[in-house]
């Protein structure tokens, strides 16, 4: 069965006491030599004519004479490792570029893949060192989702970006010095705060030369909390729609996982988080460290609520952080996050241009290859730049003519002019979820119609239309026959009611995954296309198990004490609530905060620096014994007895607190009837216990 052999290195168990990530090989399902002419997957289907055809168009219609993106990501190569796998501490494969290999076949044509894509796929096999600017800067990359950039101070290296484990940082700067000569980190720059970015930090300095400040730390204003808050309160859905966006469970294959659009996919090891001691708060800050000049630029509000570029006014150089990569990134990410503004985003890069581009030589970034040349780098700039803005604005210009959230996607189109550059092409992102985005951003979800403003769920509505189209039979004749033609998104419509009607009814969850298949395909998104063969794969075979990436106990602890309380509300079982009403004093002296958390009308409220003479009861412990409690070290009652806790007033409202918390787990569908039968229970840990947070990946 092909569900036991994807699986067979692929822990269930969540990440609760190592915090370290358990999914295969970096997050990309279980690594599968298998003959890349063959699905993987028994009941997977080769490309059809119509999949066939589309592809062979686009092959002639895209501009593929432009190949100045594969002499730039080939420029200035040093040397590569002579290892394909990094090994995690925890015994697994951390990384591995050689389960990617087959995208390397010279002349290849893969049907299953849009060219576009497969383009792309192979502008990401880029593995090992390379010189951005002579005897200044390099990059390693290959060896994570981002790259990680090393530029050469009078003493040692500053590192922008630190990739998303330790293992694989590790591994990069020990690279870098067996081909360079041994430097010692003088400091690291957080881009911005999303877990590519800064999760490997432990493995380029030690904690106690940042707190000390031997080692300069330096993120933009609102790293810390953003570092965190992203991934909290929806974070168990986020994690499981993971699954779909990175396609974290899908083998290394033509026919599976090919690329996640600004790396190949993201390394699983051990996660860390240290606190920055160098704080960009102004919109430009100028700032000298071992002898290099750089201009920090602050772009809050675009690719992540807090990030910066940077400029070496003395190099000439750009780094461009994760706003500028080799694609037009997400304005609304699928695993699920706020919308993102496209019109600052694109405001941005403009400021970036006319501040920085008119004199820049090089422009680099956290992600993809660089760009050499002045009017390279302006034209990238501006093809980008457009490319945000237009989004933004004919959206809204569709959309003040009476467009739809629902309609839209299907409206919108790039311009020929954008379309004909590479540097525009929505990989990350694509023109379908992201102009959606931009409605729901400025006008939310509801199209205006009182027939969607409430409507019934899918499972209530489904078997109407069912019966109404003369039951699954028939529908599965003409399903058939739309997926025979190639019209595969008529074939959704109906074969999606007939799933939610029928969930048990196989014949029709594999011809749908028959056509979410070809979809797939046919799409230049991976992560639109991870979604669709991640679903027909579950629609095929049932939810896999195994798990998402996530964050380690670093993030826990740099989880502010609301935060924890506000998630404690989301935990809240309403149905235990009723008639309930307390109010608990939170004192923990050695931070000195003080919070009142009250429990009324079924809802869990806290507010910071108050209590009350009247409350139930009075907690009194440490901020550091809390993060044991929090990360699920240690249970409550064993820090009373060990005296660090104590308690004044009534216990009972403690324990009835307790009681009324739900422990989430991913034990839940995506899609109808592809939950197994026998879901895993949930596990028994402490009731304040938080997991730690999705790593969002730059998604």
């Amino acid at each position: 069965m092909i569900r036991e052999l994807i699986y067979m290195t692929i822990t269930s168990v969540f990440i609760c006491g190592t915090f370290s990530t358990a999914f295969a090989a970096g997050g990309g399902g279980e690594i599968i030599a298998s003959d890349p002419s063959k699905h993987f997957d028994a009941k997977g289907k080769m490309p059809s004519k119509f999949t066939i055809e589309l592809q062979n168009g686009l092959r002639k219609s895209l501009p593929f004479d432009d190949k100045r993106d594969f002499e730039e990501a080939k420029k200035g190569f040093i040397a590569a490792p002579d290892y394909k796998q990094i090994m995690a501490e925890a015994g697994h494969v951390a990384w591995d570029m050689g389960s990617y290999e087959f995208l390397l076949e010279e002349g290849q044509n893969f049907d299953s893949m849009h060219p576009s894509l497969q383009r792309q796929a192979i502008l990401n096999m880029a593995y090992g060192l390379y010189e951005v600017l002579p005897g200044k800067i390099y990059q390693v990359r290959g060896y994570d989702l981002a790259n990680m950039t090393f530029i050469k101070g009078d003493t040692g290296w500053i590192i922008f970006d630190v990739l998303t484990v330790k293992e694989t940082a590790t591994a990069a700067l020990k690279f870098i010095n067996e081909q360079l000569g041994e430097r010692p980190v003088v400091a690291v720059v957080y881009s911005h705060p999303h877990g590519d970015h800064f999760g490997g930090i432990r493995g380029v300095v030690d904690e106690a030369d940042v707190r000390s400040g031997k080692v300069k730390l330096i993120a933009p204003e609102g790293f810390m909390h953003h570092a965190v808050s992203e991934n909290i309160m929806a974070g168990n859905a986020m994690s499981r729609r993971l699954f779909f966006q990175y396609g974290v469970l899908l083998p290394r294959s033509p026919f599976g996982h090919v690329d996640q659009s600004i790396g190949k996919n993201v390394a699983s090891g051990n996660n860390g988080l240290m606190a920055p001691n160098v704080i960009i708060k102004e919109d430009f800050e100028d700032m000298t460290v071992d002898g290099v000049k750089m201009v920090f630029q602050s772009t809050p509000g675009t690719e992540a609520p807090a990030e910066m570029n940077t400029y070496f006014p003395d190099m000439k150089a750009f780094w461009a952080a994760e706003n500028i990569t080799g694609t037009i990134h997400n304005i609304y990410t699928l695993r699920g996050a706020l919308v993102r503004d496209a019109l600052e985003w694109s405001k941005q890069i403009n400021v970036a241009l006319y501040k920085f581009g008119q004199d820049a030589e090089v422009m680099f970034a956290s992600h993809s290859w660089p760009r050499w040349g002045n009017e390279r780098i302006q034209e990238v700039m501006r093809s980008q730049r457009d490319t945000y803005a237009h989004l933004n604005n004919q959206v809204l210009h569709l959309a003040n003519q009476g467009v739809t959230v629902n309609q839209v996607h299907n409206v919108y189109k790039l311009p020929d002019s954008l379309r004909n550059q590479w540097s525009a092409h929505s990989y990350h992102g694509s023109e379908e979820h992201n102009s959606r985005a931009v409605i729901d951003r400025y006008l939310g979800y509801w199209d205006a119609n009182p027939a969607t403003l409430m409507p019934l769920s899918p499972e209530d509505s489904a078997p109407l239309y069912v019966e109404m189209m003369g039951g699954a039979d028939k529908i599965i004749k003409k399903g058939k026959k739309l997926y025979d033609e190639g019209k595969y998104f008529y074939a959704i419509e109906i074969l999606n009611k007939l799933n939610y009607a029928e969930p048990e009814n196989q014949a029709a969850k594999d011809l749908l995954a028959d056509v979410y298949e070809q979809i797939g395909y046919q799409k230049e998104s991976p992560s639109v296309r991870n979604s669709f063969l991640a679903a027909a794969f579950e629609l095929r075979h049932g939810k896999p198990s195994g798990a998402s990436p996530t964050m380690g106990p670093d993030l826990v602890r740099a989880m502010t004490t609301g935060m924890w309380l506000d998630f404690l509300g989301v935990r809240l079982d309403v149905s235990k609530t009723e008639g309930k009403h307390f109010i608990i004093n939170l004192i923990t002296p050695d931070n000195d905060e003080k919070y009142l958390v009250e429990l009324s009308n079924s809802a869990l409220t806290n507010i910071e620096g108050i209590q009350s003479p009247k409350a139930d009861l009075t907690i009194t412990m440490n901020r550091s014994d809390l993060e044991d409690i929090m990360m699920g070290k240690i249970s409550f009652d064993d820090k009373i007895e060990e005296g660090k806790a104590t308690l004044k007033g009534d216990r009972k409202s403690y324990d009835e607190l307790e009681s009324m918390l739900t422990t989430f787990t991913m034990e839940f569908e995506l899609i109808p009837g592809t939950l197994p039968d026998a879901a895993a229970a949930p596990v028994n840990e402490h009731p304040f216990k938080q997991k730690a947070p999705s790593d969002s990946s730059g998604g």
